[in-house]
């Protein structure tokens, strides 16, 4: 199981540096929501590696990421789950509350699952987005990542 996650994490980190790119080639192009998406992409994931990792959260759920810093939360964000998979135990329950104050304990792995689903939900937001707006979405279909 925890290779799994491993390649979808991995996976994650690379579709994140290709939207990078992609924002940055676009330049001014790119539209708000799309910007707001992905800067929530990252800041879920690093507010779940938090509460994972009993610490607090260097950043809110929806706060915006300033443009320097996308790459370097990105990539702290890859090797701080990377740590927990090697080092915690996938069942373990975890309590925690939500951005809203509402306890909830689930298992390691079901978080892992969400954080991973979760940001492809949103990427494929942003590829509506950019379509929309006439820019060429990504292909982040994890099938493509594989090939």
């Amino acid at each position: 199981m925890k290779s799994l996650f491993f390649e979808l994490f991995a996976y994650n980190l690379d579709c994140n540096k290709r939207l990078i790119t992609a924002f940055l080639s676009a330049g001014e192009n790119v539209p708000d929501k799309s910007k707001k998406l992905f800067h929530h992409i990252l800041t879920a994931h690093h507010v779940w590696n938090a509460r994972l990792s009993g610490v607090a959260p260097a950043y809110g759920v929806w706060e915006a990421v300033p443009a320097v810093l996308e790459e370097k939360v990105n990539e702290e964000n890859h090797i701080l789950t990377g740590k927990i998979l090697r080092q915690k135990d996938l069942s373990e329950i975890i309590d925690y509350k939500t951005s809203k104050g509402a306890p909830y304990s689930n298992n390691i792995r079901n978080i892992l699952f969400h954080v991973v689903n979760h940001s492809t939900y949103h990427r494929g937001q942003i590829a509506m987005d950019f379509r929309d707006s006439g820019l060429e979405p990504l292909v982040t279909d994890y099938i493509f990542y594989k090939r």
